[in-house]
C-alpha cells in the first residue's frame, strides 16, 4: 500500500515568502493548500525575518507536512540584494529543520524546467501548468504558485533523491 506524503514548497522572499503544500499519493497528486508570509516593507531586517520565520512555523504546525523543497537562491548583478535574500532562505531551511523534516534544494531553473519542460519559463508559464497538474489550485501571488511548483519538482525527484541517500 502506497502511504500520502505531505510535500511543503517554500520560494522564499525577503517581502514575500511564497509557501505550497502537495499531498503525493504514488502517481496521484493533490492540492492541500498555499499562501504567502508577507513581511512589513519598511521594518528592519531583523523583524522581517522574525515575521517570516513565525509565519512558516504557524503553517508547519496547521499542515504538518512530512516533507520540504526549498528553492536555492540565484546570484544577480545586486550583491547586496542577493545576500538579503540568503537570510529569507536561511529562515526557510531553518523552519522545516527544526521541525524535523528533510529540506531538499531547487535551482530555480530545475523547478522551471520540472513544471514547464524549459528551464527559463517565465512566471505566467508556472502559474498555467501548476493549474493544469493541479486544477482545485489556490494560490494569492506568483510566490504561492512558484512554491507549488517546488513542492510539485520535489514530488518527481524525491524518489531518485532518496535513493541517492541511501547509496552513500
Amino acid at each position: 500500500m502506497t502511504q500520502t506524503i505531505r510535500i511543503i514548497g517554500i520560494d522564499p522572499g525577503l517581502r514575500r515568502t511564497g509557501w505550497g503544500i502537495v499531498d503525493s499519493r504514488g502517481n496521484q497528486l493533490s492540492f492541500v493548500a498555499s499562501g504567502t508570509v508577507k513581511a512589513q516593507l519598511d521594518g528592519e531586517l531583523a523583524h522581517r525575518l522574525v515575521t517570516l520565520h513565525q509565519g512558516l512555523t504557524a503553517v508547519m504546525a496547521q499542515f504538518k507536512p512530512d516533507e520540504a523543497a526549498v528553492e536555492q537562491t540565484f546570484v544577480n548583478k545586486d550583491a547586496g540584494a542577493t545576500l538579503k535574500l540568503g537570510h529569507a532562505r536561511g529562515i526557510a531551511l531553518l523552519v522545516p529543520a527544526l521541525a524535523g523534516l528533510s529540506v531538499a534544494e531547487y535551482s530555480p531553473n530545475a523547478v522551471k524546467k520540472t513544471i514547464v519542460g524549459a528551464g527559463h519559463a517565465e512566471k505566467e508559464q508556472i502559474r498555467m501548468m501548476v493549474k493544469v497538474l493541479m486544477p482545485k489550485a489556490e494560490f494569492d501571488t506568483d510566490d504561492a504558485a512558484d512554491a507549488l511548483g517546488i513542492a510539485i519538482c520535489h514530488v518527481h525527484h524525491r524518489v531518485t533523491l532518496n535513493r541517492m541517500m541511501r547509496m552513500a
